[in-house]
């Protein structure tokens, strides 16, 4: 409602002062032409007045109409020198709304119009070479003026266009930035919670069946196995608020140090030669359990792609080992020589920021740099359970 009370008013205030320009142009141009000449023309100066100030208030209908208009007021001025003001702005209205060459066509109707002029004046006050280059001169003006408010007004509306258009980019990227949190909170707490509380539950739905337990016991165990299934329900729960995707299947579980075999797999179908020395599956320790493997699985993940990124094809050596009391320790070196060929890889360069923040997080601590001409990064976790 306001909008359209401002273009109301915004098109009354225009409306006003185009009909006296066209009146003052009139105006001008007629007490120094022909009109009022000490010789009056066959067309009496009265008729000329009232006839272009007619004309000028038909600008009022040149949004609606400019054809229209500008049909009924260029032949006037072939009778009427007050008419030329309204005659311009209709030649200008068509400029602005309608294509060059329709009103290049009314301008060139408009000059057709100083002859026949010219033949109802008895003793022209001018020469005829003076009424034809001022005509010129205005209605071109006329045209240009108005071709130029058309690209202006084509400009403000592009730029218009782009700003909405990149104020709702940013609102999409802000959406997807919430729904990709969202996403992997829901898939930290289907880690960490969702297979625990399945074990506890089943543990100790096998002890409530046990049939050595006493009552006590036995009552115990359902009542923690009831509790750790209501809470794996509330868990889906959470999990399925949490998500953007809401679908009836469960988040499958994060990979963890069991995976990194494929990693190391992947690497080499991409041309590297990986040397993995697993000191775990040698001294035979058991796999650390919890976010120690999954943090793990990350660094090795983001180490291996680094390489592909910045070294393609140059060999990597890969190293774990570590101990229930002594934690996990990870190596990946490369040779530090980059070719000119990768330098123009793309990247946002924060994975390693992002991975020394998660591993800090975890109470670790990640180390990188160069040294004999081999990049070397090396992580060491605590045995997180």
């Amino acid at each position: 409602m306001s909008g359209s009370l401002r273009r109301g008013r915004g098109d009354g205030l225009r409306d006003a002062v185009a009909v006296a320009a066209a009146l003052a142009a009139g105006a001008v141009l007629v007490s120094v032409g022909d009109a009022t000449g000490p010789v009056p023309g066959r067309v009496p100066w009265q008729v000329d007045v009232a006839t272009g100030v007619a004309a000028c208030f038909a600008l009022l209908v040149r949004r609606r109409w400019p054809m229209a208009l500008s049909v009924l007021v260029v032949p006037l001025g072939a009778i009427s020198v007050m008419a030329n003001g309204a005659i311009l702005g209709a030649v200008f209205g068509l400029a602005l709304r309608r294509r060059f060459a329709v009103a290049a066509g009314f301008a060139a109707g408009y000059l057709a119009t100083v002859p026949l002029y010219l033949l109802l004046q008895r003793e022209p006050r001018l020469p005829l070479w003076t009424d034809v280059v001022v005509r010129g001169v205005l209605v071109t003006a006329a045209v240009g003026w108005g071709l130029y408010a058309r690209e202006r007004q084509a400009l403000i509306r592009h730029l218009g266009e782009r700003a909405a258009r990149a104020e709702a980019e940013q609102t999409t990227r802000v959406a997807q930035a919430r729904r990709d949190e969202r996403d992997r909170i829901a898939r930290e707490m289907h880690d960490v919670l969702a297979h625990r509380l399945s074990m506890i539950s089943l543990h100790a739905g096998a002890m409530e069946l046990h049939p050595d337990v006493g009552a006590d016991v036995h009552e115990a165990a359902g009542v923690i196995r009831a509790g750790a299934h209501e809470a794996l329900e509330e868990l889906r729960a959470v999990i399925g608020v949490l998500r953007h995707d809401t679908g009836d299947e469960p988040e499958p579980p994060q990979p963890g140090l069991e995976a990194v075999g494929e990693l190391v797999r992947d690497a080499r179908r991409c041309g590297n030669v990986v040397r993995f020395d697993d000191g775990l599956a040698d001294a035979q320790v058991p796999s650390p359990p919890g976010a120690t493997g999954r943090i793990a699985y990350r660094v090795v993940q983001e180490a291996l792609t680094n390489v592909r990124k910045h070294a393609p094809g140059s060999p990597v050596r890969l190293v774990m080992d570590g101990a229930p009391g002594e934690g996990l320790r990870i190596e990946v070196s490369n040779p530090a020589s980059v070719g000119a060929a990768t330098r123009s890889v793309p990247g946002s360069g924060l994975g390693l920021v992002g991975l020394a923040e998660r591993v800090e997080l975890a109470g670790g601590r990640l180390v990188r740099g160069t040294a004999a001409g081999r990049f070397r990064l090396e992580v060491r976790l605590p045995w997180l359970m």
